[in-house]
Formats: C-alpha cells, structure tokens, sequence
C-alpha cells in the first residue's frame, strides 16, 4: 500500500491488511521480539479482525484467543527451533 493512498478510497479490509502488515513481526525482528506480550497480542488482534471481515469467525475466534493469551500471561514465547535444535546437538556431543 503506498504512504500517499487516500484512506478513505480503501475498504476496512484493506485497511486492516495494512494494519496486519504493519504489526506483523519481521523475521529480523523475530528474536527481539518473540517475547513482547503487547507485539504479540496486537499481531494476533489485528489478524483476527481480518478473519472476521473475511466471514471466518473460527479463525477469528483462534486468534482472538491467542491475543487475550498473550495479555493474560498464560502463554509464552516457544523457544526458537533452529537454538532447540543446536542445543540438543550440543547436549548429544
């Protein structure tokens, strides 16, 4: 989406992929912030409401939950797979 795009020529669903996009967690920023509880739960929020623009309130409803997760503190951030997986090689050797 161009910077100068009138916002009022998009329709709320662009509106909210461009907000996806805006809060979605690069992968050069995933280490940083993979443990950010408001990164995370706005990154859930905001696809949630594509979800449910989209008439797919299932998937609406998963990320809503993951979202209120995040803030609740009842899940956490899963190591990373590729660390898992050296440490366990480092372990084994």
């Amino acid at each position: 989406m161009k910077l100068n795009t009138d916002v009022n020529s998009l329709t709320v669903l662009e509106l909210t992929q461009a907000l996806v996009d805006r809060l979605s967690i690069s992968p050069n920023d995933w280490h940083r912030l993979k443990a950010n509880r408001k990164a995370r739960a706005s990154e859930q929020a905001a696809a949630a409401l594509v979800f449910l623009l989209k008439d797919k309130p299932d998937e609406a409803v998963t990320r809503f939950q993951q979202a209120i997760s995040w803030l609740n503190l009842s899940i956490s951030a899963s190591p990373c797979p590729h660390h898992s997986d050296r440490d366990k090689k480092t372990l084994n050797n």
